[in-house]
């Protein structure tokens, strides 16, 4: 039994049995995934995968069991790894965020100018995707810290950490007669084209709830994923804008104007999200506490150790 043949079958699994796909992920040939499947099926005397002809079809029952002792074993080899790499190399390595582009431009840039200046040899990178895109990087350790507020609780493989708490704004130009009104309401946004966020991100679907349970259909007439395109498509007069609060700021953003709309839309929680039985190093533990100064090392070792931690931990 070799390393390699338990890296393929994970992500022979991990791409819906589809080997092509994870020969591609892996830099080899499709034989050689098939072959070395075959070899270590043969070597345990069970069937990992069922197949029809030369497809992959469902993953066997002793499989299922197989797969799990897999996936643990090569996260206890990148945990070797990763102590070696902070005893030998010290304040060295590097450390890769996964996260949407609102808390990259917006709740990250001093988190990370602070992280920076105390730790000038460590290679910090930021991949910015979709929430889905963030917890599939992070399972598949290609991103060590994922931070998000949708998906990121869909995926048990994770441990989840409240961050903190946000709220939606609507966003207008100077001028728009919704500014000038005494109250908001939502049958009034419902009254005017709206642009906001795409379904996936910044708490979209707690929008749509809102309207729904209103028995209300908002007329969203562009759906972005970025805040500031959804700011300059209001700034042309094309609707008004509901965004994170913290999207807005009035200094920066001269010729709009904001108004709260939590109470419609509720609060939202930023999750931080870490792949289960990942060892930690000391500056991953920094770069958390920096985001949200109540976890802790402490806090994050027990949720990672299981004993639990809600969102209403210190929120």
């Amino acid at each position: 039994m070799k390393l390699q043949q338990l890296r393929y079958l994970v992500e022979v699994s991990r791409c819906g049995l589809n080997v092509s796909e994870a020969a591609e992920v892996l830099y080899t040939s499709q034989p050689g995934v098939s072959k070395q499947i075959k070899m270590l099926e043969d070597e345990l005397g069970v069937v990992v995968f069922e197949r029809s002809g030369k497809r992959l079809t469902a993953v066997t029952e002793p499989g299922k069991r197989v797969l799990e002792i897999a996936e643990r074993i090569l996260r206890e080899v990148g945990n070797i790894k990763r102590v070696s790499e902070e005893y030998a190399g010290g304040d060295t390595g590097s450390l890769i965020i996964a996260t949407t582009h609102t808390q990259a431009r917006y709740a990250l840039p001093t988190v990370v100018k602070k992280f920076v200046e105390r730790h000038p040899d460590v290679r910090l990178s930021m991949h910015q995707g979709s929430p889905t895109q963030i917890a599939e990087w992070t399972l598949k350790g290609e991103a060590d810290i994922a931070i998000a507020t949708e998906a990121l609780d869909q995926y048990p493989q994770l441990v989840m950490l409240p961050c903190y708490q946000w709220g939606h704004s609507v966003v207008a130009p100077d001028g728009h007669p919704i500014l000038s009104a005494n109250t908001i309401t939502l049958a009034e946004l419902a009254r005017w084209p709206l642009i906001t966020y795409d379904p996936a991100f910044a708490g979209r679907s707690r929008i749509n709830k809102a309207f729904e349970r209103a028995q209300l259909t908002p007329n969203i007439v562009l759906a972005a994923i970025d805040a500031d395109v959804i700011k300059t498509y209001v700034s042309l007069g094309l609707g008004l804008g509901i965004i994170a609060s913290m999207a807005y700021d009035p200094a920066r953003d001269q010729g709009l104007q904001a108004r709260d709309v939590s109470q419609f839309f509720g609060l939202n929680t930023t999750r931080l999200g870490l792949r289960r039985g990942t060892y930690l190093r000391r500056f991953e533990y920094e770069f958390i506490e920096l985001f949200a100064s109540h976890l802790s090392k402490r806090a994050v070792d027990m949720a990672m150790e299981g004993s639990g931690i809600n969102d209403e931990y210190q929120l």
